[in-house]
């Protein structure tokens, strides 16, 4: 019997349903220390991460307390579970166990491992935010340099923007009710994929960013498949998005990206079909001057009756939040400091 990896991911569930996800992997490269390597030893952890070998069509069997559910796994070894709550849990998160088993290829293989999913508390919000360039200083409209600072910076050598853990700790603590430390469900929803789960979890931490769910895209397995990380059709965004506020019809969601790639374009789409679910809508701007058919994108949300800023510098979203009354008072905890970076892609 051969082991295997689990490659779990943070879930989420409402009053009524879970939904967790993961992968079935041969060897997952792990350890925080491989994140936190330099030179060469570094790059050698990114490639290695695209080189996985997913195992596919082995049977997968969820635990959560007195509940037991099985699904098989797909092709390029990813498993997803909606399955029902047969009983009622207290909001925040909590940890779940999954078990794999088969034969494939002629080989038995097991293996077994736990994670985390949310619930959110009642009076909360969903907060869905990008990752490239909207919280992490990537380069993303430059593809080659992007893949420079992917291989050559480790996660305590890339930066966030200035102030934009702050405005996402606010964020956290946001409530239309009254503020709790840790009360709202954040979704990083990403064109990332899979591979740089651990990755970008090992950044959110280090920077004082609020725990997510992240939602990537489909997992490569191959360098032919890195040379094109985070590229092509920015449409899965849009329907893991779309998924996300049906799943929770009775949250109210804050949407923050850039405008770099299509984020202006999926949030109005998100805004003409949910405009009731939307509080407002933040899009950091990305070079020296903003692009007009950004501003033009913002007004017609606007006009849907959602709030929106387009902002250069996070300080003038959180003057945003404060005023917009999201974000109508500090938590008694004070802020942890926040390491210095440039508000700049240069």
């Amino acid at each position: 019997m051969k082991r295997c990896d689990l490659k779990l991911y943070r879930g989420y569930a409402n009053k009524n349903k879970l939904v967790v996800f993961g992968h079935v992997i041969k060897k997952y490269p792990s350890g925080d220390k491989k994140y936190t390597r330099s030179g060469f030893r570094y790059a050698r952890t990114i490639i290695e991460l695209f080189s996985i070998k997913p195992i596919p069509f082995l049977k997968v069997v969820l635990r959560l307390g007195n509940m037991t559910a099985e699904t098989t796994a797909e092709e390029d070894g990813y498993f997803r579970f909606e399955v029902p709550l047969t009983e009622p849990i207290p909001s925040g998160w909590h940890t779940y166990d999954v078990s794999v088993e088969g034969v494939w290829n002629g080989k038995k293989y097991q293996g077994s491992a736990q994670e985390e999913f949310y619930l959110p508390y009642q009076s909360s919000y969903g907060i869905i935010s990008d990752i490239d360039d909207t919280f992490l200083i990537s380069h993303s409209r430059r593809s080659f340099r992007k893949l420079f600072v992917l291989l050559s910076k480790n996660v305590q050598a890339r930066k966030p923007f200035d102030d934009v853990v702050k405005h996402y700790q606010l964020l956290s603590y946001a409530s239309r009710t009254h503020p709790a430390k840790n009360s709202n469900i954040f979704f990083y929803v990403s064109s990332s994929e899979w591979n740089l789960y651990d990755m970008i979890v090992r950044f959110a931490e280090l920077n004082g960013l609020p725990k997510a769910v992240l939602k990537l895209r489909t997992i490569k397995s191959g360098l032919d498949d890195f040379v094109m990380t985070g590229g092509g059709s920015h449409n899965h965004k849009l329907r893991k998005i779309q998924n996300i506020i049906n799943f929770y019809p009775e949250l109210q969601f804050i949407l923050l990206g850039d405008d770099s790639q299509k984020d202006p374009e999926i949030y109005h789409e998100i805004c003409k079909e949910f405009a009731a679910n939307v509080r407002a809508v933040y899009i950091r701007q990305t070079r020296k001057r903003s692009k007009s058919e950004t501003t033009a994108i913002m007004r017609n949300i606007q006009e849907l009756g959602v709030d929106t800023c387009y902002f250069a510098h996070s300080n003038k979203a959180i003057i945003h939040s404060l005023d917009a009354g999201i974000v109508f008072q500090a938590p008694i905890e004070p802020l942890p400091p926040v390491a210095e970076s440039k508000d700049s892609l240069q």
